[in-house]
């Protein structure tokens, strides 16, 4: 037989209470209060909340039951109950002794389990106490006046005179009370947080629509600004010219314009026009005719026949010769162009997309590149920027190409902390394809299954890059044959580039040893003061002191 209780919370002072059981009832709400809010996660948060009620009050067992979908409770925490029997882990709303607590918002009492009927004993307490009568106390979890669950506790009933379930009623209220306001708190961070994931997921996929391409790795705001230029210029039938370092990935910006364009079903073809001779270059765009030279047995089409509907995209455009540039117009301005030996005019519905690394403006002004051809190429300009200026998007890189290897290669490594570090701050002066190399070399050479700073090989001063792009430009110009002042002209030089300022560079000596102790006596043989003078990074500068074995002075 079970029995509701109004509590009255002035009662808590009641002076029939014994002043150990008022110290065991405060110290009880007080370690329960700092309990709550020690941890976000609820589960075990409660499970302490029953422990503590375990050892204070000395109860037997102890469950928190929460409604998780409408009109069902689910036990979220309990104690003294054996795993085994916790299968039926839940109540219907008005189901036995639980259910109506919690459909009433009413606290009960039950000072004799065995001897009511709607004591569901799902959990087998009248199975486990040897005839020995329990006793149920339960109070409903509230919140702001909305009911959020069930506490109760079951207590083994020794001497069932001198207890007073009106104490445990008062406690477990005020007890269940703080435990509705913690989960209130936890669902409503609960929903914040779900919301937040779900508006990044909607933010991420719109980014994704908007702002990537497929097989280009950019976050940075200056890829962001290229992928949001490639989204806009996709869909028109402009010719476009890309523009950027050797390896800065033009060709995956090509790729990704003819896919996003209207075009994409259409072919898309590509050509290097620096790898042909000018009467090669000739017939692989526009094709043959039989017998039109020697050894051309039967007629074939060009690239611009090939790329009817789709797209061409010509690399390194700047690298065409003066005579070969009139013929490229014509096709670009006509639209129709003939093949080598035929006299048939052939129009092709084609986009254009060129690319160069070259410095056009320079090449025009110069007279080595027409100005008509270039007013036709350069209708649409994108300039996708080294490396160098976009680190951010280093360690996205490494990601990539070390997965892309451990696929391949069936290997499962990690690049370490340190390493990502030697890799974001290199110059790359390769850029994407240089990172690309490197990865790959170091991933092969690399013992066990972490990269680390050591295994890099500019740590062993065999970075094929630094090599390669650390000599001075008199030295390329002795190998190309010409003067210093006219390969000084001719290249497109980078920040990181090994040659002095232009007001020191007249007193700089000739070699390399020479000119490095020279910037070092200029700076008070301070490294990167050194370095600055030279325009090279101070990282370039340790490598080439410990070529050439020169120590620095310290004063």
């Amino acid at each position: 037989m079970s029995f509701t209780i109004e509590t009255d919370y002035d009662s808590l002072s009641s002076p029939l209470l014994l002043d150990g059981d008022k110290d065991i009832e405060l110290r009880t709400i007080y370690e329960i209060s700092k309990l709550l809010g020690s941890s976000m996660d609820l589960s075990k948060t409660l499970s302490g909340v029953l422990n503590l009620l375990s050892i204070n009050l000395d109860t037997w067992r102890g469950m928190i039951c929460l409604e998780e979908y409408p009109g069902e409770l689910r036990l979220i925490s309990a104690t003294g109950i054996p795993p085994d029997k916790l299968r039926r882990n839940h109540f219907m709303v008005g189901e036995g002794v639980t259910g109506r607590i919690f459909k009433s918002g009413i606290p009960s009492v039950v000072p004799d389990a065995s001897k009511e009927p709607l004591f569901l004993n799902r959990f087998g307490s009248l199975d486990d106490t040897d005839g020995k009568p329990i006793a149920f106390i339960g109070v409903p979890i509230k919140a702001a006046r909305t009911t959020l669950g069930v506490l109760a506790i079951e207590r083994v009933m020794v001497n069932r005179s001198t207890h007073s379930f009106d104490r445990d009623v008062r406690l477990l209220t005020m007890i269940a009370n703080l435990i509705g306001q913690t989960v209130r708190l936890y669902r409503n961070i609960a929903a914040k947080h779900s919301q937040l994931v779900e508006e990044k997921q909607l933010l991420k996929k719109a980014l994704q629509t908007k702002y990537s391409l497929d097989n280009v790795i950019g976050a940075s705001k200056a890829m962001q600004e290229v992928f949001a230029e490639v989204h806009q210029s996709a869909p028109s039938r402009a010719t476009v010219l890309l523009r950027g370092e050797s390896g800065t990935g033009k060709e995956v910006i090509a790729r990704s314009i003819h896919f996003l364009s209207p075009r994409k079903d259409g072919p898309f073809i590509k050509l290097n026009c620096a790898a042909l001779s000018e009467s090669l270059l000739e017939t692989e765009l526009f094709g043959h005719e039989k017998g039109a030279f020697t050894g051309a047995q039967s007629g074939r089409k060009g690239r611009f026949e090939l790329a009817h509907g789709g797209t061409l995209f010509l690399d390194e455009i700047g690298d065409i010769s003066p005579a070969f540039q009139a013929k490229l117009l014509r096709v670009l301005q006509e639209r129709e162009f003939e093949r080598v030996g035929g006299t048939q005019s052939i129009k092709v519905n084609v986009r254009l997309i060129t690319a160069t690394n070259r410095d056009l403006e320079q090449a025009v002004s110069k007279g080595d590149f027409r100005a008509d051809l270039y007013y036709r190429i350069n209708v649409v300009s994108i300039f996708i920027p080294p490396l160098r200026q976009r680190r951010e998007d280093i360690p996205l890189l490494v990601e990539h190409f070390l997965d892309k290897f451990n696929k391949e290669n069936g290997r499962k490594l990690t690049v370490a902390a340190e390493a990502m570090k030697k890799y974001v701050g290199c110059s790359w002066q390769g850029n994407v394809r240089e990172l690309e190399n490197c990865i790959e070399r170091t991933a092969t050479m690399v013992h066990g299954d972490v990269i680390r700073d050591v295994n890099l090989s500019c740590q062993s001063n065999k970075c094929m890059g630094q090599l390669l792009h650390f000599h001075p430009q008199a030295k390329q110009a002795e190998a190309k044959g010409t003067s210093t002042e006219d390969a000084s002209a001719q290249s497109d030089a980078a920040p990181d580039e090994y040659q002095a300022e232009p007001s020191a560079a007249a007193s700089a000596p000739n070699t390399e040893r020479e000119r490095l102790i020279w910037a070092l006596q200029q700076c008070g043989w301070v490294q990167a003061k050194a370095a600055r003078l030279l325009n090279i990074s101070p990282r370039q500068m340790g490598y080439a002191l410990m070529k050439h074995n020169i120590e620095i002075k310290k004063f």
